[in-house]
């Protein structure tokens, strides 16, 4: 790969991309709501609704577009699982070349219907993107065909990069940072090289998850760092290991980088939806989370920021979970966990002192209860809340009237699990370990888990909830003699499926440890 071009090179890339045979100029559109409550001007560019739904096949296109004749009539290959697939197949159909699209067995059939509806072959090989990445590597190589890289290529780099030449077209006025979702780094190269030379003024800022930070954590290092584990929410940005030539550029043009967390993205989707009507899947919400955060870090007015909703590929099951999530990720929902006196009326005057916090009343959102002995009751409880900040005023309030209380607005085992199954102590479950594990949805994934415990072990809890996504959030609790620490350890890295141990969990031991 090239590592010699500079801003002034892909500006010449960018300028003369072929991309506008498949895509649009996407709109930028004032979100008037969110900049009224920001007090700062928000302007959405809104890639989802490129005809497949993603900013990917500007890309996609723009590479195929300079390969020449007999690379196209001998084909073009890629690994996907999403919306670099969908780009790719609809380029080739464009184009007249033959697709082979190497996917995971994992992939959703809305994905693999899209993909072949768009004229591409597909392949099933393995569990994972890398798995099918090796495979499209072999075929490569037996076929002769045309690897297309989703995001570590310049023609790829400067198909993304014209999103940045129509914001600072489309935006004439001020415009002091564009704010961009971050993967493998495609896209942010491309936006960050047309930027910084033409307007070296507007910052350029990147957002990665919390739990897949791939990009921040090289840029920090100096080098590219590998992940072991990513978190799978926002699919279209769990990159473990970002390119060589993107790592490069990001390292050299990028301003800043913010992460957000599950419950931001949550609330960014409401956000978005609340102004334009649409949903927006969780990588394209990231750039809205952040340019939230990033003003309430830093208490700006009348700014001006423009995010890029990179994407729309959203399955429409995981609404569940965002809906869920998101008044907790705005903070418009506070729960607790409340120990009150097993007595006549406690109940009662909790449920008056509730009906006199400060700021005026608020609505109870859960109530989840089961007593527990003849002295005390543990209850879960979810309120409405007036803005961020409150719940620990909240709890506060309730201790000093009597009522010991727990925050668990920000406790993930509470929001993920304990709120569905409250009132399950068991004085049978000893030497319990409570653990959090990511399961791939697809048939075995259990039968692996159970297959590498040993005999002597028993499951004495188990939780598990479909959220409409490619893998599954288990809680299980498991009895284990301290003499096996060791073996358990060992167990559990030998599993290889992402994990949090929760044994020490104050939710866990009011709720569920005897």
């Amino acid at each position: 790969m090239t590592k010699s071009l500079k801003p002034a090179d892909y500006l010449k890339k960018i300028l003369t991309a072929k991309v506008y045979d498949v895509a649009i100029e996407s709109p930028l559109e004032p979100a008037k709501a969110l900049s009224r409550r920001l007090h700062n001007k928000v302007l959405l560019k809104r890639e989802d609704q490129q005809p497949v739904f993603s900013f990917k096949l500007r890309g996609a296109y723009n590479k195929m577009a300079h390969l020449s004749a007999d690379e196209l009539q001998r084909g073009v290959i890629c690994a996907s699982a999403g919306n670099h697939a969908q780009g790719v197949a609809m380029a080739a159909h464009r184009l007249g070349s033959h697709a082979t699209i190497v996917m995971p067995v994992t992939t959703p059939h809305v994905k693999v219907d899209a993909v072949r509806a768009l004229g591409g072959e597909v392949v099933l090989h393995g569990d994972s993107y890398s798995d099918a990445y090796t495979h499209a590597v072999e075929l490569r190589d037996q076929a002769g065909l045309t690897f297309i890289h989703p995001f570590d290529d310049p023609e790829v780099i400067a198909g993304q990069g014209t999103i940045a030449m129509e914001i600072l077209r489309q935006q004439q006025g001020p415009l002091h940072a564009v704010f961009v979702a971050v993967g493998g780094g495609g896209l942010i190269s491309g936006v960050a090289n047309y930027i910084k030379a033409v307007r070296p003024d507007v910052k350029v800022i990147g957002v990665q998850m919390a739990d897949s930070d791939a990009m921040l954590q090289s840029v920090r290092a100096k080098k590219r760092v590998q992940l072991a584990d990513v978190g799978l929410f926002s699919d279209g940005t769990a990159v473990k290991l970002v390119g060589e030539e993107t790592f490069r550029v990001a390292r050299e043009l990028v301003d800043d980088f913010i992460t957000v967390d599950t419950d931001a993205v949550c609330a960014a989707i409401k956000d978005v939806f609340a102004d334009t009507r649409s949903i927006v899947e969780p990588a394209g919400a990231l750039a809205v989370a952040a340019i939230k955060q990033y003003v309430a870090q830093h208490k700006t007015r009348g700014e001006t920021y423009a995010a890029i909703l990179c994407g729309a590929n959203m399955n429409f099951d995981r609404l569940r979970f965002v809906a869920e999530r998101a008044e907790v990720g705005e903070e418009r929902e506070a729960l607790f966990a409340v120990t009150i006196p097993e007595e006549r009326g406690s109940f009662r005057r909790f449920c008056e002192l509730v009906g006199t916090l400060p700021g005026g009343a608020r609505n109870v959102t859960e109530f989840n209860y089961r007593i527990s002995d003849a002295r005390q009751a543990h209850v879960f409880v979810g309120l409405t809340t007036h803005g961020k900040g409150e719940s620990s005023r909240i709890a506060s309030t309730f201790t000093r009237h009597g009522f010991e209380a727990l925050d668990l607005t920000h406790d993930e085992l509470a929001k993920e699990h304990v709120r569905h199954m409250v009132g399950g102590h068991s004085p049978l479950a000893h030497d319990e370990r409570l653990l959090r594990i990511v399961f791939p949805e697809r048939p075995g994934a259990l039968l692996r888990f159970l297959s590498h415990m040993r005999p002597s072990w028993n499951i004495s809890l188990f939780h598990y909830r479909n959220q409409g996504a490619d893998y599954g959030r288990i809680l299980v609790g498991m009895q284990v003699p301290h003499a096996d620490d060791a073996a358990f350890r060992s167990f559990l890295d030998t599993l290889g499926y992402p994990y949090v141990e929760e044994t020490n969990n104050p939710v866990y031991r009011l709720f569920l440890r005897s």
